[in-house]
């Protein structure tokens, strides 16, 4: 039913991360993908879903090394290893407060994410419990996934299909699949829509991995904002907003582009790769 074209891990939370050929999928997701995060001492986890705070860690990037061990090449194009105390200081800098790289997740963490203007950006009992925060923001506060630094599920998937819809919908964007942070960009050979609307409760057989689709992705500001060479574009989620705004569980009718998946069967997953959709029973 299609291919993978394009492989993505984001070694640090919330930094640019580094397209791969191949990638070894563990119980735990894409191997090496999110296994650290910026936090302050408030028990904050660094992500740029609040841009005010946090928006500056997109202007890095996180790696993995030929030996498998993460560096940080910062905004100046210094590359440092997460173990280098420099890193802290240089990340306390780049954010104006005191910030440390760390592999372990707070018990208490606490997840903040801006509350965008446009309809379905967050549920709407949601955004009645938002506060405006030190930073002049109004967020919502939630936490990661348990004993993660992911947001919820596993591994993000994004279809071309998806992006080519948007791109219709609206043809100033540049809905480049970087924005919206994917593990797996796939190929559905299907012509603009949004395919996997339909994949939830399905397993995916991608290489030698098998997943469970769980639930469509709902977006929140992050498409919108610089990435690398890519600008700011707060027209993107906007669009998505009018476009496609689907029931998520009982959240009610949010923004969404992509599907979360869970790993059944680790194995290795390879651009090229064939995928096969195993229907719910």
């Amino acid at each position: 039913m299609g291919t993978v074209t394009a492989l993505y891990r984001y070694p640090v939370k919330s930094m640019l991360g580094e397209a791969v050929i191949a990638v070894a999928v563990t119980e735990s997701g894409f191997s090496g993908d999110r296994g650290y995060a910026v936090l302050d001492e408030t028990g904050a986890v660094g992500s740029a879903k609040h841009p005010r705070k946090w928006g500056p860690l997109l202007r890095c990037r996180s790696r993995l090394d030929d030996s498998g061990a993460v560096r940080v090449v910062l905004p100046d194009g210094t590359a440092l290893p997460v173990e280098d105390p420099e890193l802290d200081e240089r990340l306390s800098k780049l954010l104006g407060r005191q910030v440390f790289l760390s592999a372990a997740v707070p018990e208490h963490n606490r997840l903040e994410r801006a509350v965008p203007e446009y309809e379905g950006g967050v549920p709407d009992a949601v955004r009645e419990s938002a506060s405006v925060d030190a930073a002049g923001e109004n967020i919502t506060t939630g936490s990661v996934a348990p004993g993660t630094f992911f947001d919820f599920g596993q591994v993000h998937l994004v279809t071309t299909a998806s992006l080519a819809r948007m791109r219709e919908v609206y043809p100033a964007g540049d809905f480049d699949a970087r924005r919206f942070r994917p593990n797996l960009v796939v190929d559905t050979d299907a012509g603009p829509g949004f395919p996997e609307d339909a994949w939830p409760g399905s397993r995916l057989r991608v290489g030698e991995a098998l997943f469970r689709v769980v639930v469509p992705t709902p977006r929140c500001v992050i498409p919108t904002l610089g990435h690398d060479e890519l600008p700011p574009d707060p027209g993107i989620m906007r669009a998505v907003a009018r476009d496609h705004r689907i029931p998520v569980f009982d959240l009610g009718r949010l923004s969404c582009l992509g599907v979360y998946l869970n790993v059944l069967e680790a194995g290795t997953v390879r651009v090229g790769d064939t995928l096969t959709l195993q229907k719910a029973a």
